[in-house]
């Protein structure tokens, strides 16, 4: 099966946003992540109140306490809920700004980066350190293990998709499939072998969490999303121009290959970062994108910021319900994620369907 390369939002004229629609999202998004943020870390077994929360974080600023709190609210705050929300945050912007620039990039509604093979390469490293018991980086092995089995899934399609010196982005998805079914299978391997605690380790890490946060893991992961996050939007001019196709970009003077390799390269380097920190965390990178585009449209200088903004924010109010809605147990994020990704991924197929039969 040949992957559409002619998704209706490439090539339908789109319909006009007003800008002063497009001002009101991009300021509507940031208090939407402040207000996620302030109801996340306040919620669970110690309570604080949101000007508890506005008291704490503004302390080192030297701002006087809005509302009296105690210092075991104090260290439950900045110690445990804290850095797992900024990890959330992170993670959610980036999965959403890598989707977002797929989408622009294979001119496909349905891209993701877990097309790329990113998510199923660093799943099966993971497996791998996990089954054979590998411990060479302490706390950290398995994180570099996820990162550097995201690098290699994507070196093997950068080699796989290479068609005369040039990358072909048809037969990149098509490779990004494969690499996908044979690390699923690894992984799946992995899994038989391992022993009943192996196994548990294995299943929650496939499903993503956020419960490991550590203020390290936070300033280890944030300069390889960032870079993603910051860089991507720079390349947005020429995002638009590719949904000309190849040939329209290149007459308007982009450097399509140029563009395409460093596309990939902040995809990956961004997607493989957080899914080293956290596991596998699926249809973020699928769901925010539309949802961005149906609010201010397909211009691709608002649409990678405003998913940046609504991605943290969608992974942020996922955590939350994760470790609350069972409590005490805590549900996987990416048994949340998927809840609330895959429905919206049929409603994409249904209403495709209806505009190829129109």
């Amino acid at each position: 099966m040949t992957p559409r390369t002619d998704a209706p939002h490439a090539t339908r004229p789109a319909r006009s946003v007003p800008a002063l629609r497009r001002t009101l999202a991009l300021i509507a998004l940031p208090a939407l992540l402040l207000a996620s943020v302030v109801l996340s870390v306040g919620t669970g077994a110690v309570h604080l109140a949101p000007l508890q929360v506005l008291s704490v974080l503004l302390d080192p600023l030297g701002v006087p306490a809005l509302a009296p709190y105690d210092e075991q609210q104090a260290a439950v705050l900045n110690v445990i809920r804290l850095p797992r929300v900024v990890l959330g945050a992170l993670i959610g912007a980036g999965l959403a700004v890598a989707g977002a620039a797929m989408q622009g990039l294979f001119r496909n509604p349905l891209a993701d980066p877990g097309l790329l093979g990113i998510s199923s390469g660093a799943s099966l490293a993971a497996a791998l350190s996990i089954v054979l018991g590998v411990h060479v980086f302490g706390a950290y092995t398995l994180p570099v293990a996820a990162f550097v089995g995201s690098l290699l899934a994507t070196a093997a399609i950068y080699l796989l998709a290479q068609e005369r010196g040039r990358l072909s982005v048809p037969t990149m998805l098509l490779s990004g499939i494969a690499v996908n079914a044979l690390c699923g299978a690894g992984t799946g391997l992995m899994t038989f072998l391992a022993t009943d605690e192996q196994l548990r380790s294995i299943t929650f890490w496939q499903l993503g969490s956020l419960g490991g946060a550590t203020w390290p893991a936070v300033l280890s992961a944030a300069p390889f999303i960032l870079s993603g996050v910051l860089l991507l939007p720079l390349l947005a001019r020429a995002l638009n121009a590719l949904m000309l196709g190849e040939s329209g970009a290149a007459h308007l003077g982009v450097p399509v290959s140029a563009v395409k390799w460093t596309v990939v390269g902040l995809v990956a380097l961004s997607v493989g970062a957080g899914v080293a920190a956290a596991g596998a965390i699926g249809f973020v990178g699928l769901v925010v994108p539309h949802l961005i585009r149906l609010l201010v449209g397909p211009n691709h200088r608002t649409l990678l910021p405003a998913s940046a903004l609504l991605g943290a924010t969608l992974l942020v109010l996922a955590d939350l319900l994760a470790r609350t809605i069972v409590t005490p147990a805590e549900l996987p994020i990416g048994i949340v994620t998927a809840f609330l990704g895959a429905p919206f991924f049929l409603f994409l197929i249904r209403a495709g369907r209806g505009r190829s039969a129109a």
